[in-house]
């Protein structure tokens, strides 16, 4: 078994409700069971400033399949919550994001491991300090003081279910 740990991250269509079911389906995936997952946080936008504000989390994922395995059920799941690909860092329903899978390291067209934005992002970082604050990456920095060091002027916002907005 590996251990994966995957980004979601939405903004479009009840972004809180993306997350959440996208949570619920990653313990379905193939070969695969999720063993922890972060509160959900809102957070600012990285790249262009018109569009909402994002509901983020982090999972910690057990898996049988490979990286590349892996991405494809993460991309098929973002393609059944409507993902549509139109510019760099815009808005989307559903984004999932292979950030780390054991300690490889691993360059190809279609993924790099880790994630190369990963220790810039409050937005993964201080979810994935939350549950796991003692993780060490690959280049062996951990965690906890890469999310604590981080210059974010607008941290995350840890949201609990009474200050999400209702689904009609």
């Amino acid at each position: 078994m590996s251990l994966a740990w995957i980004g979601l991250g939405s903004n479009l269509d009840a972004p809180h409700s993306h997350v959440e079911r996208a949570l619920g389906e990653l313990d379905q995936l193939p070969l695969t069971r999720q063993r922890r997952a972060s509160s959900l946080y809102a957070t600012r936008p990285v790249g262009p400033a018109d569009q909402p504000d994002f509901i983020n989390a982090v999972a910690q994922l057990e898996t049988r399949l490979s990286p590349l395995a892996l991405l494809d059920q993460l991309q098929a799941l973002e393609q059944r919550h409507g993902r549509v690909r139109e510019r760099r860092w815009g808005p989307r329903t559903l984004d999932l994001d292979l950030l780390l899978f054991d300690d490889r390291r691993l360059v190809t067209p279609r993924l790099t491991l880790p994630h190369p934005e990963m220790v810039k992002r409050a937005f993964v970082l201080v979810p994935l300090a939350e549950i796991a604050p003692a993780l060490v990456l690959p280049d062996g920095r951990d965690v906890a003081t890469l999310a604590a060091g981080l210059p974010d002027e607008t941290p995350p916002t840890r949201v609990s279910p009474s200050m999400l907005p209702q689904s009609r």
